[in-house]
């Protein structure tokens, strides 16, 4: 191909098409079928230059060109805040509620390991001397020692603020390292359930294991859900590397990968919600049973979120995935 010849041939259709993607107005009916042509013919030419005449220049130049004219042919959606209503309102809710059979079982298993050990580490004192020395253990079981102060050490924004970081870290190791066959998952499990139980251990040997559940549980209800919401849909994440089902590995993958980054989003909001709880309420004067009601209400809360709307939105339809114009393209598969 003589590519100066080429040049001269096409150059005008080339301009004619990026003179209609400046336009501002909005474009008749036959300069959008002009430009529909143009962009067309425009591919084809980009696809001359790159199999008989590679020339950087003008091959940059075109991939450029084609590209913004498919993007005005096939009309690029920008995300509004109808689609963030959309998502809080349908999307998330769906997701978590999808994955209920997961992150249900996860949460009970869990409080059990915790529940196990902090009974392992209250009723066995030469268990207790391995984790600390006996004045080390006082000082942080007694009355304004560490456990009580640790909510109070901070000032209430920074410490939320530190909280919520930290939560949403751990949530977004078990969302995306999930597909490692969860492996990930289960390591920030025990590390969570080990310093959960090693805290109820600890405190039901000295005789304030009640203190200790006042401060937990007004924050701890809705931070370990989400928590557990997160780890058991890394799990299930695992789990379709092993086994996708009817459809391909890589298609289950991407459509469970996108509605575990879309948790990913949701849950973040969750553990803020937490995160003010566990900055504002649990170093708060209120009384234990009030600020326990904090924690129970924000619980239920959240689960009637997920189990209303989020059932309603499956039964609709909704997966949690992004919206079918978004996904890329499939091919079928055979059964």
């Amino acid at each position: 191909m003589d590519l100066d010849v080429f040049i001269s041939a096409h150059r005008a259709e080339w301009d004619r098409l990026e003179e209609l993607l400046r336009r501002r107005r909005r474009l008749s009916g036959r300069e959008a079928d002009e430009l529909v042509t143009l962009y067309q013919r425009t591919a084809t030419h980009l696809s001359q230059v790159q199999s008989s005449a590679p020339d950087p220049a003008l091959a940059g130049h075109l991939t450029s060109l084609v590209a913004r004219a498919r993007s005005t042919v096939t009309g690029a959606r920008k995300a509004s805040w109808r689609d963030v209503a959309q998502f809080f309102a349908a999307g998330f809710p769906a997701a978590v509620y999808r994955t209920r059979h997961w992150w249900v079982p996860t949460a009970l298993l869990s409080v059990l390991v915790a529940a196990l050990i902090g009974w392992w580490i209250g009723t066995h004192p030469e268990v207790r001397s391995v984790i600390a020395a006996p004045e080390q253990l006082r000082d942080m079981t007694r009355p304004g020692g560490q456990y009580e102060s640790y909510y109070s050490s901070h000032p209430a924004t920074s410490f939320a603020a530190q909280v919520w970081t930290n939560n949403a870290q751990a949530a977004a190791v078990c969302l995306v390292l999930g597909a490692l066959l969860g492996v990930p998952v289960l390591w920030v499990l025990l590390q969570n359930m080990l310093n959960l139980g090693i805290g109820i251990g600890l405190m039901e040997s000295a005789g304030r294991l009640d203190v200790f559940l006042g401060l937990i549980l007004p924050h701890g209800l809705l931070e370990l859900t989400a928590v557990f919401v997160a780890a058991g849909t890394g799990l299930r994440l695992g789990w379709t590397v092993i086994d996708p089902g009817p459809r391909s590995r890589r298609e289950a993958l991407g459509a469970e990968g996108r509605a575990a980054i879309g948790m990913a989003i949701g849950l973040a909001a969750v553990l803020f919600v937490s995160g003010v709880v566990e900055g504002f309420v649990t170093p708060s004067g209120l009384p234990t049973w009030a600020r326990i009601t904090i924690g129970v209400v924000c619980e239920l809360l959240f689960l009637a979120y997920v189990y209303v709307l989020g059932g309603r939105a499956v039964k609709a339809g909704e997966t949690g995935d992004v919206a079918a114009e978004d996904r890329p393209a499939t091919v079928p598969t055979a059964a």
